[in-house]
């Protein structure tokens, strides 16, 4: 991509993944102006200071005018909505792309809204941290990282190319990927392992107060990573599921179906079982050192 490839970017939602596209746009002079919306008073306050924009809003509409690019980066709960206000303002051959974690809900609620004269190319970036807000973002967060783009059948493929270009130019990976396969992937690598953590965070806080003190203490690296993911922004995980329910409802059952096995094998003793299992996931755990997703 050459200087420039968009004139005005607005970014809806200037958290952390939206804070960091600004931050690699501007680094790579991709864009000549960004258009920064959030709906919280603070998030624009940090923005300023920050000199993260040009332009600071809180009204989407308003953010989109003119607009060449629209990336929305709310959680995916609020498309449908956002999408509705939007369509009305956005230019002649605007595209319109997203980060959110389930594709088949994003298409689903605010496809219907874009209007024929703009483009829309569902995408996400496999990339971010526990940590939320315009403050926390870096514009290296997308380097080495994947990001799926998820086009329909009728999308323009000059407006997918270049969304992939954007991506391409910050430093990730890009695929193209069905909707409903993308969220099954994510299902396992991204939506259970959230769930999961949740639900051990969760039980060591229902713990009685002697023993909960003690985890808080003596936290182990496994129960300190457990608590980093689950300090991830509750909003945009409570969209997740509700979103997701089929793909992770499916996946939480197999692995409900593989703890009744590590279950059976610890009660009886089998000791050739866990070793078996363990083994084949620290083969896993190379595999993703390999691939520099580590």
């Amino acid at each position: 991509m050459t200087a420039f490839s968009f004139e005005r970017v607005a970014i809806i939602g200037f958290g952390l993944i939206g804070s960091s596209l600004g931050r690699a746009l501007r680094s790579h002079g991709l864009v000549r102006e960004i258009v920064a919306c959030d709906a919280s008073e603070e998030a624009r306050a940090d923005i300023a200071e920050l000199g993260l924009a040009d332009r600071i809003t809180a009204d989407p509409a308003d953010a989109v005018a003119g607009a060449d690019l629209v990336i929305i980066c709310t959680p995916v709960g609020s498309y449908s909505a956002l999408g509705t206000a939007i369509a009305p303002h956005l230019a002649p051959g605007a595209i319109v792309t997203d980060v959110g974690s389930v594709k088949q809900s994003v298409i689903r609620d605010l496809g219907p809204t874009i209007p024929k004269h703009a483009h829309f190319v569902p995408g996400h970036p496999i990339a971010g941290t526990e940590k939320s807000g315009p403050r926390h973002g870096f514009g290296e967060l997308f380097e080495g990282r994947w990001a799926v783009l998820t086009p329909l059948p009728d999308s323009d493929r000059a407006a997918i190319d270049k969304v992939a270009a954007l991506w391409h130019a910050i430093g990730s990976e890009v695929v193209e990927m069905d909707a409903q396969h993308h969220d099954k992937v994510l299902a396992i690598t991204s939506h259970l392992p959230h769930l999961i953590a949740y639900t051990i965070v969760g039980t060591a806080v229902d713990l009685e107060e002697s023993l909960q003190s003690e985890v808080v203490k003596f936290s182990a690296g496994g129960f300190r990573d457990f608590t980093r993911i689950a300090a991830s922004d509750p909003t945009f995980w409570r969209d997740v599921f509700l979103n997701n329910r089929e793909a992770v409802l499916e996946m939480l059952q197999r692995l409900t179906e593989d703890l009744a096995a590590l279950q059976r094998a610890i009660r009886r003793g089998e000791g050739d079982f866990l070793y078996e299992r363990f083994a084949r996931a620290r083969e896993i755990r190379r595999g993703v050192i390999e691939a520099k997703q580590a």
